[in-house]
């Protein structure tokens, strides 16, 4: 509960601060920028040097990248027949393919299943929303930037992508124990994420960008939030005859609101920055609704 009033506070915050032209027009760039920097290859460091893969849980982790193939699926199809510009489908992609599986749904899952629920959330993310945050999302934001760089230029993005390459080193380390000042570094600027990420998007949200996005913001956030989900769960419970708590929370996860950092990304790629703004905020303030109504009908499962 203290991590999710820590989240409102600080998107109330920003909201604050911009009405009162406290901030610089840079801030959310400069944030956005210590984010993707520092932050996100830190709780990449932190998180994946702990990875332990059973077969038995790969339901679980298959989850995160379930979830962002179908969102490219569903959101070039969506974006055809509705006429989007391919700025709006790749900003599309990211926000409604990709859930905030840590900093917002760890304190979900803590609120609705309790401490025992934390460690089947904890490997969703260890094998699932950042390893497709470092590979897979940076190669649609790639495609789908204004520039349509050539697959060269993709995989040099790929690459030079700050969570890629801690990634690559937080593999290369597994074998290596981190000594205790390095774990508490490492949780430390890691912790800067979730509040940082929150003032920035308050201080961008503009309640009048409304106006041109609705739409847009319905689709994603339709899927987001309420189809997306439903298809996981025809997926892993009548097809796959899947059940269980882990399962339970697995799908819980997938109705998360957009993740920040997807939305950061589509920012700094230039992928319509209102839209993915406006999906996070949104999300977040509507997910304290769905996910009431998720939890209840997964009870059975």
């Amino acid at each position: 509960m203290n991590n999710i009033i820590l989240l409102v506070l600080c998107f109330v915050a920003g909201i604050l601060l911009r009405r009162a032209r406290l901030m610089p027009d840079n801030a959310p760039a400069t944030l956005n920028s210590f984010i993707i920097h520092i932050s996100v290859p830190a709780l990449t460091l932190l998180y994946i040097h702990e990875l332990r893969l059973s077969a038995d849980m790969l339901l679980v982790t298959a989850m995160a990248w379930l979830c962002f193939a179908l969102a490219v699926i569903f959101f070039r199809v969506a974006g055809k027949y509705f006429k989007l510009s391919r700025s709006s489908i790749g900003a599309l992609i990211l926000t409604g393919g990709m859930g905030n599986t840590a900093f917002f749904g760890l304190p979900m899952i803590e609120a609705y299943y309790g401490h025992e629920g934390m460690s089947t959330g904890i490997l969703i993310d260890q094998t699932g929303s950042y390893l497709v945050l470092s590979t897979v999302a940076i190669i649609v934001a790639g495609i789908y930037s204004s520039g349509r760089p050539s697959v060269a230029g993709i995989m040099l993005n790929i690459v030079r992508f700050p969570p890629f390459i801690a990634l690559a080193v937080a593999l290369l380390l597994l074998p290596v124990v981190y000594p205790e000042w390095l774990l508490v570094v490492l949780k430390r600027l890691g912790d800067t994420l979730a509040p940082m990420a929150l003032l920035s998007v308050g201080l961008q949200l503009r309640l009048g960008h409304l106006a041109g996005n609705g739409k847009k913001l319905a689709l994603g956030l339709g899927y987001k939030l309420l189809l997306l989900p439903a298809l996981l769960y025809l997926l892993y419970v009548p097809l796959l005859g899947a059940h269980g708590q882990a399962i339970q929370i697995t799908l819980f996860e997938a109705a998360m609101p957009p993740m920040i950092a997807a939305s950061i990304i589509a920012q700094e790629h230039k992928l319509d920055p209102e839209l993915a703004v406006l999906m996070v905020a949104a999300g977040l303030l509507l997910s304290f609704f769905t996910l009431g109504g998720w939890w209840w009908l997964l009870r059975g499962v």
